[in-house]
This record gives C-alpha cells, sequence and structure tokens, in this order.
C-alpha cells in the first residue's frame, strides 16, 4: 500500500519496528540497576488468572515495569524537571520525517562520545529538508543490544555540543539505541537532555524550553536497514508519566 502525504510516497506495507519488546525473561535489556519486569497473573484466594492452570477463563496478569530501565521508551521534559510534565500530553503528532544516521561514538578519555561532528557529519538535509526526527544507530551494532544489561557499564554517551546541534537543527525527536543521551554516571548533570530540551533551570523553567520535543531511549535498528530518510510512526501508551514504553516504526519512502 502507497500513501502519499506531503508529495512524498510512502510504503505502508513494510513497516520497520525498531523498538524492543518488554519481557519478564532474562532476555529483556535492564539499565538503572533494576530487576527484570514482572509479568504475573492475578490471584485471589484459590483462583489463579491463567488459563493454562484451569481456574480461569482468561489470561489476567499485573505487569510491573520501568519505562527508563525496561526496554525502549519516549521521554518529555518532564523527566527532569521539578514540576511535572506528561509524555501524554507532549506528544500529539504520531507521523514524522525522520532520517536514520549510523555513527561509531569517539573514545574521549574513558567514555565513548557520539560528538557534534559525527552528526553534523553523517546528517544530510541537502536533498531532504524536512528531517523533524533523527535516529541514531551506534557502532557495534551487536544483536544483543536488544538483551543487554547496562548497569555500571559506562555506555556511550551524547555529547552536550551534539544534542546542542540537533536542538538548533531544529529536530524535534530524537531517538538513539541507547540506554541515554547522557553519561551514566555524571553527577545529575544531565547535559545532553537539557541541551536538547533547551532546559536551563529544572527548578524554574524557561518559557522557550522545548515542551514538544522527544526523545527516545533503547531502540534497536538491525543492520539490513540502511541509513537514509523514513517516514517516522512513534506510538506511545496513554501513560500519564514523563516517559512511556514506545513503539517507533519507520517506513520506506519510495520517491525521493
Amino acid at each position: 500500500m502507497i500513501a502519499k502525504i506531503n508529495n512524498f510516497q510512502i510504503d505502508l506495507s513494510k513497516p520497520i519496528d525498531i523498538s524492543i519488546p518488554l519481557t519478564n525473561t532474562d532476555e529483556n535489556p535492564i539499565a538503572w540497576y533494576i530487576e527484570k519486569p514482572v509479568i504475573e497473573p492475578v490471584v485471589f484466594g484459590d483462583w489463579i488468572g491463567k488459563v493454562s492452570e484451569g481456574k480461569s477463563s482468561t489470561n489476567f496478569n499485573n505487569i510491573f515495569f520501568n519505562p527508563h530501565g525496561h526496554g525502549t521508551h519516549t521521554e518529555c521534559l518532564g523527566h527532569i524537571t521539578n514540576d511535572f510534565y506528561s509524555i501524554n500530553q507532549a506528544l500529539k503528532q504520531f507521523f514524522f520525517f525522520a532520517q536514520l544516521i549510523t555513527v561509531k561514538p569517539e573514545k574521549i578519555g574513558e567514555d565513548f562520545v557520539i560528538t557534534k561532528d559525527q552528526i553534523s557529519n553523517a546528517l544530510n538535509v541537502s536533498n531532504f529538508s524536512k528531517t523533524e526526527a533523527i535516529i541514531i544507530r551506534t557502532l557495534p551494532n551487536q544483536k544483543d543490544k536488544k538483551s543487554r544489561k547496562y548497569s555500571n557499564t559506562n555506555p556511550p554517551y551524547l555529547s552536550e555540543e551534539a544534542a546542542k546541534f540537533i536542538r538548533e537543527s531544529e529536530i524535534e525527536h530524537l531517538l538513539i539505541d541507547l540506554p541515554s543521551v547522557d553519561r551514566e554516571h555524571d553527577e545529575g548533570k544531565l547535559l545532553a537532555h537539557k541541551a536538547f530540551w533547551n532546559v536551563k533551570d529544572t527548578h524554574n523553567l524557561n518559557i522557550d524550553a522545548r515542551f514538544e520535543a522527544t526523545i527516545t531511549e533503547m531502540i534497536y535498528v538491525p543492520d539490513e536497514i540502511e541509513d537514509g530518510n523514513y517516514l517516522l510512526n512513534l506510538q506511545i501508551a496513554s501513560f500519564e508519566n514523563d516517559a512511556s514504553p514506545s513503539k517507533p516504526v519507520l517506513y520506506a519512502i519510495v520517491n525521493l
């Protein structure tokens, strides 16, 4: 099925899901020092909400998880502010023209960092001036990103200058295959988060902070998906929370 959006032809028949599913197994990725998600049936006395147990006609599970630490999630600036802001209120549009780029973080001291130069060199707006979202795939791109245990591993992250460059490029949505755009242990500075959202003071929010901008972390983009331009459908659950588990889906643009 081919749809036409702003004179671009979009192939809707071949969705490319770049989210990581949430499970209650050891295959679930984990960050931020927590345990794996819990998915288990409700129990009332001797009644168990599980058809295979023979006492229920339905499967009726409770789910306990943390969106930031248990897989693909999308967050708004409420993630770092004193006042409450909800991703469900921040994200009101769900389709965006996006560009997928691949970078290999640079070794700087003891860290691996995605720099401004890497982003600016990889980002190509010369033949596609409507980039609203950037999707960053990092190298090496092992499949174990889908099940990696990130706690206390000092994963790569985005430099403050790179995040500022993305903001100044008027890109509203940032997606990355890492647990955070910031350093794991950064003394609470959150430099990349603040630079991208243009937050100067988390307790007294400036009027030009980017309320509608989002960051999506812990995606996975397989190697066979080529760098370039796509239509992004950014799906979230309707949680009144700073973040929600999410399902970003890409669609090829066939007439570029």
